[in-house]
């Protein structure tokens, strides 16, 4: 430790070791005493204090008060260098007021262990070493992955069995759905030809009861969702079906098929143009749509007997 006294300030420098190895490091600790209302300015220190010397770290200015009232401030700095050499550190200056006051120089010796062939190539240490495969921890991650999997796909069909299981005691199955389209459609239809709303004025109502009860058969019987159609929509697959030669479950010719059709047409686009273009109808269309729809069901109801309709026949032996 060196001492520079001048007046009533002290400053101070040491350093831990002065032989390094090549990139080792150590601690320069720095301290200034002076009387107490004594301004001192500390030096700023970048990131070397020299050049070849380099500051790893370095701590804030702390400060101490001394039993005979002074005050002692301290600071330490981490240093290294990566220069084999012996550096002579300069002397430190701490400023107060007009005055300068400076540390004793300081020697720093760098070692560097290993003898270097320079006429060889640049290689490295060690060659590189694969790291061994952690079987366990992967197997340990893809059973853990298989369980979170299997709990996720019980736990879903569990709820859905427990939906289901609930929707049954809960919701008893409707028993119109139980019954024949056929029968639940022209019962419906006796219900509308009894009221005759229509001749109260209430034709859109009318109209609506009616179509209603021919998408709904039209659903049920041919599974064709026509209740959640547009006539359009619902148009276009009874084409196909009542037309086009997909007639296997209707017992009609492909003649019959396209009449049928073309007045299920007109039933469905004047039951819209009466419920959402305000038509009226005549009373004769409010009758002819009623026939329509009672020839509709009753030309496309299920067969009592779907043998016959496959081997006509067989109706003829069963005669004789």
């Amino acid at each position: 430790m060196f001492l520079n006294i001048l007046l009533a300030i002290v400053v101070s420098a040491s350093i831990d070791s002065t032989t390094l190895m090549i990139g080792d490091q150590t601690d320069l600790h720095l301290s200034v005493t002076h009387e107490a209302g004594e301004q001192v300015e500390w030096p700023v220190f970048g990131e070397q204090l020299q050049e070849g010397i380099e500051i790893v770290d370095k701590t804030i200015v702390d400060t101490l008060q001394l039993s005979d009232g002074r005050i002692q401030e301290h600071q330490y700095l981490t240093l290294t260098s990566f220069k084999d050499s012996l550096f002579s550190i300069e002397p430190i200056a701490v400023v107060s007021g007009s005055d300068t006051f400076f540390t004793e120089p300081m020697a720093l010796n760098i070692v560097q262990p290993f003898e270097v062939d320079s006429s060889l190539a640049i290689t490295d240490i060690k060659d590189i070493e694969q790291a061994p495969i952690y079987w366990w921890g992967i197997i340990r991650w893809f059973l853990l992955a298989l369980a979170l999997a299997g709990l996720a796909i019980g736990g879903y069909y569990g709820w859905q069995c427990y939906r289901k299981h609930r929707k049954t005691e809960e919701e008893p199955v409707d028993p119109e759905l139980l019954r024949p389209a056929d029968e639940v459609a022209l019962e419906k239809l006796d219900a509308i030809k009894e009221a005759k709303i229509w001749k109260d004025g209430k034709i859109k109502e009318y109209q609506t009861e009616l179509t209603d009860v021919v998408r709904e058969y039209i659903s049920r019987r041919f599974d064709v969702q026509s209740t959640e159609k547009t006539s359009d929509e619902t148009l276009r697959e009874m084409e196909t079906i009542l037309v086009k030669g997909q007639r296997d479950n209707v017992q009609c010719t492909k003649e019959e098929g396209r009449a049928l059709y073309e007045r299920l047409k007109k039933m469905l686009q004047t039951a819209d143009l009466v419920k959402f273009a305000k038509w009226h109808t005549t009373p004769d269309e409010n009758e002819q749509a009623l026939t329509t729809a009672y020839d509709f069901v009753k030309e496309t109801s299920k067969p009592e007997n779907p043998d016959l309709q496959e081997n006509p026949d067989k109706e003829k032996e069963a005669q004789v």
